[in-house]
């Protein structure tokens, strides 16, 4: 029987859908991209996930499609495909995606949390090739984090490690998504980025980002922070690197807890590279052990936005290669 000759890797984000269809040796030979919408609620982005699959297999037919992985932000049990209320899409509460897309698409589907994933592609194709210990931390609409130990992911007794992210970093900072207070990704996340700078200017401090939105604030967005901030607005300079630190203060966290040999960053907002790294380093400074900071490198994501991307791919493939082995995602 002829080798079914392709894969699908999803990554639900809060703000994207990407869906990409890949080789078996995982080159992405098609992708797309739309809003995710997730204000719409649960029904319809499922919708939405299956109509963006159909559309990128076409015209090749079904039998082509030998798996399909899907990255979802927020805690997952790999085993069984579930999700559970994930913070950045609302009224989803708790979720069989894994039943609900084979049912539908009528093939094997994996799912696993993206920060997972991106951890996983990281180690598989980008900067962190060969670690033995590695953390993956994504700053982007949430804050989500993965952790590869001697070549595996660390997923906890039931696959909910390590949502990096609810680790809280200030016991009196703002509610967070989840529900708790000071959270990491309420301290540190595209989204607090964003609520910050909207708190600044409402307080009165100067900013061209008033204008560039035209007095609305609603309209604000983590990325024309960060242009503000790179073309010198001192109040969005301010606001990254108030997120920058507080991501450090995690970080410090993270780094007594795991002892990793790298830290890979991603995310949208990691793309600032040049304006977090010093607040960054000031916080390990301030809060971690020397011999910790002396010994753990910390780098940018290589694989950029395509990190939970090619983790679900590698998901995919993994799995019909290893057809026995644990759900890892």
């Amino acid at each position: 029987m002829e080798q079914k000759k392709y894969v699908i890797g999803i990554d639900l984000g809060g703000t994207r859908l990407r869906v990409a269809l890949a080789d078996r040796a995982g080159v992405i030979v098609r992708r797309r991209a739309v809003p995710t919408l997730a204000e719409e609620g649960r029904n319809a982005v499922l919708g939405r996930i299956l109509a963006e699959t159909r559309t990128i297999l076409d015209p090749l037919p079904l039998a082509n499609l030998a798996a399909v992985a899907v990255a979802v932000p927020g805690p997952v049990d790999p085993c069984n495909g579930v999700v559970y209320r994930p913070p950045n899409l609302p009224g989803w509460g708790d979720v069989n995606l894994k039943s609900i897309l084979e049912q539908e698409l009528t093939v094997p589907v994996f799912v696993g949390n993206d920060a997972n994933l991106a951890a996983l592609a990281e180690h598989k194709f980008g900067a962190g090739r060969g670690a033995s210990q590695l953390v993956y931390v994504t700053m982007s609409t949430g804050v989500g984090g993965g952790i590869v130990s001697n070549g595996e992911l660390l997923l906890g007794s039931w696959g909910g490690a390590a949502e990096i992210g609810h680790m809280t970093i200030d016991l009196n900072g703002p509610r967070c998504s989840c529900g708790n207070f000071g959270c990491l990704e309420a301290m540190a996340s595209g989204t607090a980025i964003t609520r910050e700078a909207k708190w600044r200017i409402a307080k009165g401090t100067a900013s061209v980002l008033s204008e560039r939105v035209g007095g609305n604030l609603d309209e604000l967005r983590a990325q024309f922070i960060v242009q503000a901030a790179q073309e010198g607005d001192e109040l969005a300079g301010e606001v990254i690197e108030w997120a920058a630190y507080n991501l450090g203060v995690g970080l410090a966290n993270v780094m007594h807890l795991f002892d990793p040999d790298i830290i890979i960053i991603g995310g949208g907002v990691a793309n600032a590279w040049n304006l977090l790294m010093p607040a960054i380093q000031r916080a390990l400074r301030e809060r971690a052990m020397e011999v910790y900071t002396r010994r753990t490198c910390i780098v940018h994501s290589e694989l950029g936005d395509d990190a939970g991307l090619l983790g679900a791919v590698a998901l995919a493939l993994d799995k019909i290669d290893h057809p026995m082995q644990r759900q890892a995602a």
